[in-house]
C-alpha cells in the first residue's frame, strides 16, 4: 500500500516512505506472518462478539443489534502532533463551558452581537430551567467528545462537538485491551501512552464536581435508560470500571431533599449522577410527563444544590450544528484567543445567501440537520443519487433553518487489515475530555472511527463504520 495523492496518508509519505510515528509499527508488521495476522483478526472479532460489544441500529422495522467492526491496525499519533491537538481541545472545551454559563446567565455574547439570539429562542435544547442556575463547581460540560478530522500533516479540523452525552469511550478501552492481549510485544517495543486508567480518571473528575452537601466520599451513580438502549453496554461497562452504581430511574427517588438510590439497607443519597438519559426524560415533573426513565423531582433537588448531574441539563445546545458554525467567535469571545483548532467551513442554510449557494452546489456538499447525529438525516452530495439530491432540495427549501452545509473534506486515511494486505480507509477521531472545577483532563488517545468501505467518507458505526485502537506515542 502506498500513499494516495488525493488524501493525506497518515502512515505513508507522498514518496511511499513511512512517516515517523509509524516507523516502529511498520518494522514489526513487515516481520509478521500474514496467515497468523489473519487468524488474530478473526480472534478479535470473536472476542468482541463474546464480550457483547454491540450497538443497536434504529430506523429499521425494529432495532437491529450489530457488531461494530474492529480493525487491528492501530492509528498512531506522534507526541508532537498530540501536544498540538491537546492545546486546541483544552481551549475549545474551556470556551464551551464558559459559553454555557453565559448562555444561562447574562448572555453577554448575544449583547455583544457576536451570535444571534434566534439560535436560542428557537432551540429545543435550550432549557429555561437552567436560567440563573450555576451547577456545582461551575462545570456544565463534565465529559466532552470533540470529533476531529485531519486533512494534512499539520491540518486538523473540528467536525463537531459532543457535550450532551458523548458515547464511545468503552470502545476505546476495549480496543486497547484487545490489542494488548493480541500483540503484547508491540507495547513492549513502542512507547505508547496508556488509556486504561480512563475510568479511574472519570470517577475522580466526577467526584471533584460533587455538591457542597456531600458528606465523606462522594457517591457516584450512572443513570441508564436500560438494557434496550443502544449504548447500554457502555453504561454497564463504565459503572463497573468506576466502581459506581448502575441505576435506572425506578431505582431512584427523592428522599429528604436528596436523590437517593434503593439499596438492600434502604435508600442512600447519591451525590453525582452521570446520566446517559436525554434531558426530556430526566424528570417527568419538569420535562416529558410520560417519562419513566427519570426521577420525579430531580430537577428541584438539582437547582437547590442537592446533586450534581453530569453533563448538566441544557448542554445539548453545544451539540447544535448551527451553534457549531459560530464556535470560532465563541472561542475568541471567552478566551481572547484565535481558535487553535479551526472549524470546517460551514454554510448556515437559515441565511439566504448560504441557502442559495447550498442549493446551487448540492452535488458537491455535505448537508446535515442541525440536531442530527449518528450519520442519520444527512446528504453526501458526491455519492448521492439524483433522486436523493432532489429530495434533499425539497427539505432545504421547506425548512432551511434546520440544515447546515459543508464542503466534502479530503479526510486523511489510515491502513486497515484486509485479506490482500493493508489498504487505506478514511478516519476521524473522538478524544475524550474530562472537566472538573480546576482541571481539563484529556485522555491520550480516543476513539478512531474508520470507514470500512473503500472510498466511503462515512465513519459512523450506524452507517457501517468500524473502530481501531489509537496510539499516542510518548516523547
Amino acid at each position: 500500500m502506498t500513499g494516495n495523492a488525493e488524501y493525506f496518508d497518515e502512515m505513508h509519505e507522498a514518496d511511499g516512505g513511512i512517516r515517523s510515528p509509524y516507523t516502529g509499527y511498520h518494522e514489526w508488521f513487515d516481520g509478521q506472518d500474514n496467515a497468523l495476522l489473519r487468524r488474530k483478526h478473526s480472534e478479535a472479532e470473536t472476542n468482541f462478539r463474546k464480550t457483547g460489544i454491540t450497538f443497536n441500529v434504529y430506523g429499521e422495522d425494529e432495532a437491529e443489534e450489530r457488531l461494530i467492526p474492529f480493525d487491528m491496525v492501530p492509528r498512531v499519533i506522534g507526541a508532537g502532533e498530540w501536544r498540538k491537538l491537546t492545546r486546541g481541545i483544552e481551549q475549545r472545551v474551556s470556551a464551551l463551558n464558559a459559553f454555557m454559563h453565559d448562555l444561562y446567565h447574562r448572555q453577554e455574547i448575544i449583547r455583544a452581537g457576536r451570535i444571534p439570539e434566534r439560535l436560542f429562542r428557537d432551540n429545543a435544547a435550550w432549557l429555561p430551567h437552567m436560567v440563573g442556575f450555576t451547577p456545582p463547581g461551575g462545570v456544565y460540560t463534565h465529559i466532552v467528545g470533540i470529533d476531529l478530522v485531519r486533512t494534512g500533516a499539520d491540518e486538523f479540523f473540528v467536525l463537531e462537538d459532543n457535550a450532551r452525552t458523548p458515547s464511545g469511550v468503552s470502545y476505546m478501552l476495549e480496543n486497547r485491551e484487545t490489542m494488548m492481549a493480541m500483540f503484547p510485544e508491540l507495547f513492549m517495543r513502542m512507547p505508547i501512552e496508556s488509556v486504561s486508567d480512563y475510568p479511574r480518571r472519570l470517577a475522580k473528575s466526577l467526584a471533584a464536581c460533587a455538591p457542597d452537601c456531600t458528606e465523606g466520599k462522594p457517591v457516584v451513580a450512572v443513570l441508564t435508560p436500560g438494557i434496550y438502549n443502544s449504548a447500554y453496554f457502555e453504561h454497564a461497562f463504565l459503572a463497573d470500571q468506576m466502581g459506581a452504581e448502575l441505576v435506572e430511574g425506578s431505582d431512584l427517588r427523592v428522599v429528604d431533599g436528596r436523590v437517593a438510590m434503593r439499596t438492600t439497607s434502604g435508600y442512600k443519597a447519591v451525590d453525582v449522577i452521570y446520566r446517559r438519559v436525554d434531558d426530556d426524560f430526566l424528570d417527568p415533573l419538569s420535562f416529558n410527563e410520560d417519562s419513566v426513565l427519570g426521577v420525579p423531582g430531580m430537577m428541584d433537588v438539582y437547582r437547590s444544590g442537592g446533586i450534581t448531574i453530569a453533563n448538566a441539563p441544557g448542554t445539548g445546545v453545544c451539540d447544535d450544528k448551527a451553534i457549531y458554525s459560530f464556535m470560532p467567535e465563541i472561542v475568541e469571545f471567552y478566551t481572547g484567543e484565535k481558535p487553535l483548532l479551526p472549524n470546517v467551513e460551514t454554510h448556515r442554510c437559515a441565511d439566504e445567501e448560504s441557502l442559495k449557494y447550498t442549493l446551487d452546489n448540492l452535488q458537491d456538499l455535505v448537508v446535515k440537520e442541525v440536531h442530527g447525529s449518528g450519520g442519520y438525516g444527512m446528504l453526501i452530495g458526491p455519492t448521492a443519487s439524483r433522486k436523493e439530491i432532489e429530495e434533499f432540495r425539497r427539505k432545504l427549501v421547506a425548512r432551511p433553518e434546520n440544515y447546515i452545509a459543508q464542503p466534502t473534506l479530503s479526510l486523511s486515511t489510515c491502513p486497515i487489515f484486509t485479506k490482500k494486505g493493508l489498504a487505506p480507509r478514511h478516519v476521524d477521531l473522538r478524544p475524550f475530555v474530562l472537566v472538573s472545577p480546576d482541571k481539563v483532563d484529556i485522555t491520550p488517545g480516543g476513539l478512531t472511527r474508520v470507514a470500512m468501505k473503500k472510498g466511503s467518507l462515512v465513519v459512523n458505526s450506524s452507517q457501517g463504520g468500524g473502530t481501531k485502537d489509537t496510539w499516542v506515542l510518548k516523547d
